[in-house]
């Protein structure tokens, strides 16, 4: 029997998803449960499962978009498992070598009056592109340059001075990566963003993790890292100035009354932003262990669409890359975003004395439409001055309690 295998639906909303990879060959014997592909929806990244065991037949190719309940394979699950795990099916390198093989050399192609010469589409296309016809190598018959050889056609980026390479590679971004620009694009030309700075002496936060450390690590199993002080500190600040935790729907303004945290983490398809929920009930140690293993789950690719929806503010940190200074792009719906940037010491003015402190910039981007001028820089400041002042602001005074030690 030849079971039709459809792709799930990813999450609500979800129409389409795109072939990634196939992790498996046309002819192979799979086994249930095995991964046989990666998905790329405008979320996630997810790995398809196989319904059954048996002998799969691929039904498309890398690349292609399919629609949610589009047959994408079928499975023989009448097919005897072969000796040594695997149907005897032609596999990809060989069919490279045998397509290799059978592709004629350029100089084997027959020149005539056509050879370099442009179609009318494409010479209209090299036309708008500037590019010379003699500069394009024609794939059509006996050497025709087709209108598909003038859009591939990159202009000429000068003449090299000397040995070094000068490839290209035309390489079509994921779902997921043009979802993210279309986002981003559509933020920049859809929100009145504009972006506050001001600057936190760290030292406090260095002198109490040190002394503390340790202790939170042995006891809890996970750090007591800079996430933990940063998210607590906009929780409070978010209650302070609840606009900016506010989205636009419309001509509405929609409030929250809890803080779901947002934190972008680099993943091995691209930036993901999953979400930590109800921030505003965690502790340093719910705070340092959520973060640990929403980065853990992005990091090995489980990360679920359900993870990385919602949220209502974020919260970036270019500074682990090196980053010094940046305006970071709001996170729609959302209406704001803080950037964390890199620790540098710098000279800085304390009691009338310049002392040598771990200065960071940080960066508030925001909607304008709903958050005013007082409100952005009051909530930054009030981050500020909770980084600034940690044990009062953020543990009451009880660093041993909130530190659960």
């Amino acid at each position: 029997m030849a079971l039709e295998m459809k792709v799930p639906s990813p999450g609500e909303s979800i129409t389409e998803v795109e072939i990634a990879e196939w992790l498996v060959e046309d002819g192979d014997y799979v086994e249930k449960d095995q991964a046989i592909a990666e998905v790329d929806s405008d979320k996630a990244t997810l790995e398809l499962p196989a319904e059954a065991s048996g002998i799969i037949t691929l039904k498309a190719e890398e690349g292609d978009a399919v629609a949610v309940g589009q047959v994408v394979c079928l499975i023989d699950t009448d097919a005897v498992k072969p000796e040594g795990g695997s149907a005897e099916a032609p596999k990809k390198e060989i069919a490279k070598e045998e397509t290799k093989a059978e592709t004629p050399k350029a100089s084997d192609k027959k020149e005539t009056y056509a050879t370099g010469t442009a179609s009318p589409a494409a010479k209209k296309v090299l036309a708008e592109k500037n590019i010379n016809p003699s500069a394009v190598s024609g794939t059509g018959k006996d050497g025709r340059i087709t209108k598909a050889d003038a859009v591939n056609a990159v202009p000429s980026m000068g003449v090299p001075t000397s040995g070094g390479s000068r490839g290209t590679e035309r390489k079509k971004l994921s779902m997921l990566r043009r979802k993210v620009a279309q986002r981003l694009v559509a933020v920049k030309n859809e929100t009145a963003m504009l972006t506050t700075f001001n600057e936190v002496n760290m030292q406090p936060i260095f002198d109490l993790r040190k002394q503390h450390k340790e202790n939170f690590k042995s006891k809890h199993g996970v750090n007591l890292g800079f996430m933990s002080f940063f998210t607590l500190a906009c929780v409070r600040a978010l209650k302070m100035y609840p606009a900016v935790n506010a989205m636009m729907d419309g001509d509405y303004m929609i409030a929250n009354d809890f803080q779901d945290i947002s934190i972008a983490v680099s993943g091995p398809k691209g930036l993901m932003v999953p979400v930590i929920r109800n921030a505003e009930n965690l502790s340093f140690r719910g705070v340092e262990s959520e973060v640990k293993r929403l980065a853990l789950r992005a990091r090995d690719g489980q990360i679920t669409v359900d993870e990385m929806t919602g949220g209502t503010f974020t919260i970036t940190n270019g500074g682990v890359f090196g980053s010094m200074l940046s305006t970071p792009i709001i996170n729609p719906p959302q209406s704001a975003i803080l950037g964390m940037h890199n620790i540098v010491e710098r000279p800085m003015a304390v009691n009338g004395e310049v002392v040598i402190q771990p200065i960071m910039y940080v960066a508030l981007s925001y909607d304008h439409r709903i958050i005013d001028g007082k409100e952005s820089v009051g909530f930054l400041v009030a981050v500020k001055e909770a980084l600034e002042n940690p044990e009062e602001l953020l543990m009451d005074n009880n660093l041993i309690k909130a530190l659960e030690l």
